[in-house]
């Protein structure tokens, strides 16, 4: 049996290109002679659709692009993820669910068992959980089909607290009883850094522990905030890999059952580098959000800063040079270095861009508020100040030419409110948010490996706002090896202050209070791309007036 693995970027509620895109694969798939083809969960509508799956009229549009794809399904079979409305008077409307298609016609339906309901997800809101296992039959062979997470039963959890079994109920369990010949599972499994190895293994340790072949299909491409990074794959029923499909990008793969089956792989599928794999999703979510938002062109403030830097390589990567315009935008407390490194960086890029300094308009604002600020002595407002005019200046370009702001703050910066609510805060989309500083240096060294993109000064001199005379990150922040590694222990491991060891301990109790205290500045950011497995966001959900 051939078996093709289509990896798709699909775009939520786009029916008509979704359904093209499955047909074109179909139909070559139908060319190079394969049985079956597989693509990812909820493929037809794209993931995740959200409270769209509350509206009648998406629900019917899935189950008609369900019936047309059926129809080109005659010689070569087809699993699709799809929603679908549960019969039961009790429980949730909707299953999560995988057709299979043959013959022209729906020849099974298989419900989701395991409904993640934990960090982004919260599929229980909407679905209902399965409660029968039936394998597909399909030419003489048993198919024990999975979706996404019903394969990844025992994966490990990440939070110190919660170190245990997420779910009662391992599917495969039941579906292995009625001895099927290989599995499939359809997922929609979001890119994280830290778990791309321990994506991989599960799907290695599954084909070991039930000694069948694996067929993986993963979404590719970005949705919002969310990036999918491929990587599908056909495992051997001794847990080898004897094909992968690319990462960040469309691809399609026809591998022999036999093969899986009888012979063990000599295949080797190294695992890249995490910072280029955290290069490569960042382009894919800029890539995907504007595209699919129909955006073409992006706007991003030129600090001479190692952010904003980084930002606008990753935004030219993206985009293409043309579609990116720079703002340089200095002050009195700028260093020349930073506006001539900004300019470099620039020409660099083969970019445009325009000085504006804003020294006039900061005297302005001052002299403004001069009878009302009477006797205070010059502080944080009026650095401030000098952000939020950057800020107007840069969404006054995009409003007039219709570019969209790329917002260039950090996860370290973020994290302890480093950053000016309605200033440097501000833009469409946040390219670093979820990236600490130490990596956004990495990131720096990556793009420079193999010729200076990034002028050296930028990376080499310390941080600074800039916003007052000689001033430093390190006045008001611990150096960032130390930040980030409290951060991460509390953000992603969600230790308490009492567990983070090896720091100074009031140290650390502060920088947990200036978390906690700028949550609300958080809650007003723009959608943060996200590459852990813990980003501020939808899926880190503290209360804005909690006292804890």
């Amino acid at each position: 049996m051939k078996i093709a693995l289509a990896q798709i970027d699909y775009h939520i509620g786009n029916f008509l290109e979704n359904t093209t895109n499955i047909v074109l694969q179909i139909k070559r798939a139908q060319m190079e002679g394969a049985d079956l083809i597989v693509f990812s969960e909820l493929s037809v509508c794209g993931y995740p659709p959200l409270d769209l799956l509350e509206r009648k009229d998406f629900i019917e549009k899935c189950n008609n692009e369900i019936h047309k794809i059926a129809r080109i399904c005659k010689d070569t079979a087809a699993i699709i993820g799809a929603p679908t409305i549960n019969p039961n008077a009790k429980g949730k409307l909707l299953f999560n669910s995988a057709y299979f298609l043959y013959e022209g016609e729906v020849k099974a339906v298989i419900h989701k068992t395991l409904l993640p309901t934990y960090d982004i997800f919260d599929e229980y809101r909407y679905f209902e959980p399965n409660s029968e296992f039936h394998v597909v039959e399909f030419k003489g062979k048993k198919i024990a089909l999975t979706i996404c997470e019903d394969l990844w039963d025992d994966q490990p959890v990440e939070s110190e607290f919660a170190r245990r079994r997420l779910y009662m109920l391992n599917p495969m369990d039941e579906l292995i009883k009625q001895h099927p010949d290989f599995i499939v599972n359809i997922a929609a499994s979001p890119y994280s850094h830290m778990r791309s190895k321990i994506k991989k293994s599960i799907f290695i340790e599954k084909a070991k522990k039930y000694n069948l072949p694996v067929i993986y299909v993963n979404q590719v491409g970005a949705q919002t905030q969310l990036i999918f990074e491929g990587g599908s794959m056909a495992i051997d029923k001794t847990g080898g890999i004897i094909e992968q499909l690319k990462y960040f990008s469309n691809d399609f793969k026809i591998v022999n059952l036999d093969k899986l089956v009888k012979e063990k792989t000599t295949a080797v599928f190294e695992e890249p580098d995490r910072i280029k794999m955290v290069h490569d999703a960042l382009i894919t979510g800029i890539k995907g959000y504007f595209k699919k938002m129909g955006f073409y062109k992006a706007v991003v403030g030129l600090s001479g800063g190692i952010d904003s830097a980084v930002t606008v390589v990753l935004a030219v990567r993206a985009l293409g040079a043309e579609n990116v315009h720079a703002l340089l935008m200095p002050s009195q407390y700028s260093s020349d270095h930073s506006i001539s490194d900004s300019i470099d960086l620039a020409n660099n890029l083969q970019m445009k861009f325009d000085i504006i300094d804003i020294q006039k308009s900061f005297d302005t604002q001052k002299e403004a508020l001069s009878q009302i600020f009477n006797g205070q002595k010059e502080d944080i407002t009026e650095e401030n100040l000098q952000s939020r005019i950057r800020a107007v200046l840069l969404m006054a370009f995009s409003n007039k030419f219709g570019h969209i702001l790329l917002n260039t703050s950090n996860k370290s910066e973020a994290a302890v409110g480093y950053g000016t609510l309605y200033g440097d805060m501000s833009g469409g989309l946040s390219v670093l948010g979820d990236v600490y500083k130490t990596d956004v240096y990495e990131l720096a060294k990556f793009i420079n490996r193999k010729t200076e993109i990034l002028p050296v000064n930028i990376i080499e001199k310390p941080p600074s706002a800039e916003l007052k005379p000689n001033q430093k990150d390190s006045d008001s922040l611990p150096e960032y090896e130390i930040l980030d590694k409290i951060l991460f222990e509390f953000i992603e491991k969600q230790k308490s202050p009492d567990e983070i060891i090896g720091f100074d301990s009031d140290l650390v109790t502060d920088i947990i209070r200036k978390v906690n205290m700028n949550e609300y500045k958080r809650f007003q950011t723009p959608p943060i791309l996200r590459i852990s497995s813990k980003a501020f966001g939808g899926g880190r959900r503290i209360p804005l007036v909690a006292k804890y």
